[in-house]
């Protein structure tokens, strides 16, 4: 009976270490076959990191030689420079910004419902214009301001909300090959309407940073920025030189770091535009999708220079 089991233990000791050699042999097969793809593991293609967001910064009011105008091109992000035409330094700015390989566009001054006439500038679209000069005032700031490849309004809730107007000036960024950013200073504006209608490629802004100039208001705004930027595909959002310029660029410096490990994308404005645009557009070079909509975290303001 000894004599049997001894054998017996033998043989299954023996087992043992071929099972042990069989399982490592296996163990490194497997280590040297190639990660599973994402379809075969059940994870359909290009969803294995997390979802990249894309955000287009604009820098409104250039133009005037204002604060933080330096700071703002020399952000590592593509921002898109918005230029007030025929100002002193609206040649300059918009030289500037395309040598720093920013995006350009017109920024347009436009009547207000309420604000003073010096927030305006010079040759602004006012309703009481005549259509022809309406036309003139547009293309001539297209004209003064160098690189651009779109426009945005400044100030301009009353004239944004007026059909006559807003068609004459979409007309010329029609025929000049330029889309339109709405700033969205009035929840009244007739934009998007009229931009469906005559296919002019349109954009529409989601936040303000610096509807407030403090480092508190602005560094709230950039988290609101990091929420929506979460829950949605693209965003557009718009800062200022001048007053709040130095708070802005700091702030936005600060906050790029954080917002990329969001992941944040960030994007000229340009290439939130459809693919298939309506006509070529000068300097859109990565064409991308825009998806709109209201959203309780965007919220703008009607009662700041900035934001009118």
């Amino acid at each position: 009976m000894k004599k049997g089991w001894r054998w017996k233990k033998r043989l299954l000791k023996r087992g043992g270490i071929r099972l042990a050699s069989v399982a490592a042999a296996v163990i490194v097969a497997l280590n040297a076959l190639p990660a599973p793809s994402s379809a075969s593991a059940g994870v359909p293609a290009g969803q294995d990191a997390p979802k990249e967001h894309t955000v287009a910064v604009v820098i409104d009011d250039f133009g005037n030689r204002m604060k933080g105008t330096a700071e703002m091109l020399r952000l590592p992000i593509p921002i898109t420079a918005a230029v007030m035409p025929f100002l002193p330094t609206s040649q300059a700015d918009a030289e500037a910004a395309h040598a720093a390989g920013k995006e350009v566009i017109v920024h347009l001054p436009m009547e207000p419902v309420r604000g003073k006439a010096s927030w305006l500038g010079p040759r602004a679209i006012l309703t009481a214009l005549s259509d022809e000069e309406i036309r003139l005032r547009t293309e001539a700031a297209i004209a003064d301001v160098p690189h651009a490849v779109g426009m945005n309004n400044h100030m301009g809730s009353r004239a944004t909300a007026d059909e006559r107007v807003m068609r004459i000036v979409l007309q010329v960024c029609k025929e000049r090959g330029l889309f339109f950013l709405d700033s969205r200073t009035s929840y009244k504006s007739v934009v998007p309407k009229l931009a469906r209608e005559m296919g002019v490629p349109l954009l529409q802004n989601d936040l303000f940073l610096d509807d407030v100039y403090t480092d508190r208001h602005v560094g709230g705004q950039l988290l609101l920025l990091k929420s929506r930027a979460q829950k949605h595909d693209r965003t557009v959002v718009i800062g200022h030189v001048g007053p709040p310029g130095l708070i802005t660029s700091g702030q936005l410096a600060a906050a790029i770091p954080a917002l990329r490990q969001a992941p944040v994308r960030f994007v000229r404005l340009s290439e939130l535009l459809p693919p298939t645009a309506p006509y070529p557009l000068p300097g859109a070079e990565l064409p991308g999708s825009a998806s709109k909509d209201s959203d309780p975290e965007s919220k703008l303001r009607e009662d700041s220079p900035t934001s009118r």
